[in-house]
């Protein structure tokens, strides 16, 4: 079995190294697509996973202190959480209001905050949520053009090797299985590969977004949580 196996494999290969020049060129674009791809799964998946990890422990620690300064602190021991840079922006954005405010003693006077300070605090942590998000989705989109274009290289690949079948048997003036079978087995690689680098890239994309859409959901709930907080001790 394991003799049968080698020699459908080594046929295979046989057929990809015979290629015509532009099926070949057809595959090794495809290939290149499905080792980057598998790159970015692998990359990806590591970087969400630990982001994830540490945006829950920077929530546990942000309801479990009772001041900013310390849970500044562990903001940045948590680097790769969104949420934390999140946190960071809008704590920055207060200590610049602070130091207007109240330039000699350091500290925030109750009466001295008033709406436009809430909102430039609102608005560094909308722009801080929309550099997480893209942080997030860097190199995902990749995934969907290798999803959406990879069958379609394939089909090219396939279709030209089709045309060079009927070629040959216009040339030869003959047509039989022998004659017909290597140029179709070979053009219908391409589509085979196609469908490898495809179906891989579009499950990951798919996984992907999802994740994200739940740390984008969880940066906006923090956001809206930490403004609340923010408005109830600085702003009365």
């Amino acid at each position: 079995m394991d003799r049968v196996n080698a020699q459908q494999t080594r046929r295979i290969l046989d057929l990809i190294v015979g290629a015509s020049g532009v099926v070949l060129a057809t595959l090794l674009i495809l290939i290149t697509f499905s080792i980057v791809c598998w790159y970015i799964i692998g990359y990806k998946y590591v970087f969400l996973r630990r982001a994830s990890r540490e945006s829950a422990r920077f929530l546990d620690a942000f309801w479990q202190s009772r001041r900013l300064d310390d849970i500044y602190q562990t903001a940045s021991e948590l680097s790769r959480s969104p949420i934390s840079h999140v946190f960071r922006a809008g704590y920055i954005e207060l200590g610049k209001l602070r130091a207007q405010d109240s330039p000699d003693t350091g500290g925030v006077r109750a009466d001295s905050a008033d709406l436009a300070d809430l909102e430039s605090i609102e608005r560094s942590l909308s722009r801080a949520q929309t550099s997480e998000i893209t942080r997030l989705e860097s190199m995902v989109p990749f995934l969907a053009t290798t999803g959406a274009t990879a069958p379609f290289i394939g089909l090219f690949g396939t279709v030209w090797g089709i045309m060079n079948s009927f070629r040959s048997i216009g040339v030869r003036g003959q047509a039989n299985l022998a004659t017909v079978a290597p140029g179709i087995a070979e053009a219908l690689i391409a589509t085979a590969i196609g469908l490898i680098a495809a179906i891989p890239a579009v499950m990951a994309y798919n996984y992907f977004v999802r994740r994200i859409k739940v740390q984008a959901s969880e940066m906006e709930s923090f956001s809206k949580d930490f403004l609340n907080i923010v408005k109830r001790h600085f702003f009365k």
